[in-house]
């Protein structure tokens, strides 16, 4: 099985956000990166609305062939996902002062509340994805919901620098995916994933997408910012 691509565009909101102008276009971007090959567009519309918006979720669905919503568990939230219907929703932690999601949801400690929220959803034919650590417990518990997938969190294996704790952590990854596999789950991964560490997370067996977004965004500076310079320079010189 060939593993998907899907990329994150959040940080390109937030360049936008951080003027608060129509530069850069989320849309015209979000093209870019499905003529470049990417199979999903996954974006996070947090509560606090720091890069995401919510007409940026009703235009990236009017867009992309396939949508993954990543958002908290609140009634807001679902609200928004039944209104948008996103193929798939990643239910994930969120807390106001963190720069990223820092770890993966706590489903054992929310099974009760979770039941309830993810039968709403799937009800309606958006599939729900839980983002988790690779925990056995945590997988299980994920099963209860009555989700259909999991994404697990490789952020301890990307920033892993020993490379005795990166491969405890790369092989923590392959027991949750087989696990997850054999209670019929399917399953997704992503966080801190970048062009150094993705290919050993890729060759999983199990794994169906990657969800990648910032490093994918931060090389797109290097990659085209010389392009853009040379096009600026042109008007500039055409001008005289």
């Amino acid at each position: 099985m060939t593993v998907k691509l899907g990329v994150n565009v959040d940080h390109i909101a937030t360049l936008r956000q951080a003027r608060k102008e129509e530069i850069p276009d989320l849309i015209d971007a979000v093209k870019l990166v499905l003529k470049g090959g990417a199979d999903s567009i996954v974006a996070h519309l947090r509560e606090d609305r720091r890069h995401i918006q919510d007409k940026d979720i009703r235009d990236i669905r009017s867009l992309a062939e396939h949508f993954d919503l990543e958002m908290a568990s609140t009634r807001e939230m679902m609200g928004i996902a039944i209104d948008t219907m996103p193929d798939i929703i990643t239910l994930v932690p969120e807390k106001r002062k963190e720069l990223t999601t820092e770890g993966g949801l706590d489903v054992k400690g929310n099974v009760k509340y979770l039941i309830d929220y993810v039968g709403k959803l799937e009800s309606k034919g958006i599939a729900v994805s839980m983002f988790i650590d690779p925990v056995k417990d945590q997988i299980e518990a994920s099963k209860k919901t009555g989700a259909s997938y999991i994404e697990l969190h490789t952020g301890m294996y990307a920033l892993a620098g020993d490379p005795k704790k990166r491969d405890k952590e790369l092989e923590d990854i392959r027991n949750a995916v087989k696990h997850a596999k054999q209670i019929g789950l399917r399953v997704n991964a992503g966080h801190g994933l970048n062009y150094e560490n993705t290919a050993e997370i890729a060759s999983i067996d199990g794994v169906e997408e990657l969800n990648i977004g910032f490093s994918i965004i931060a090389k797109s500076i290097y990659t085209g910012i010389e392009k853009a310079v040379a096009e600026m320079k042109a008007i500039i010189r055409s001008a005289k």
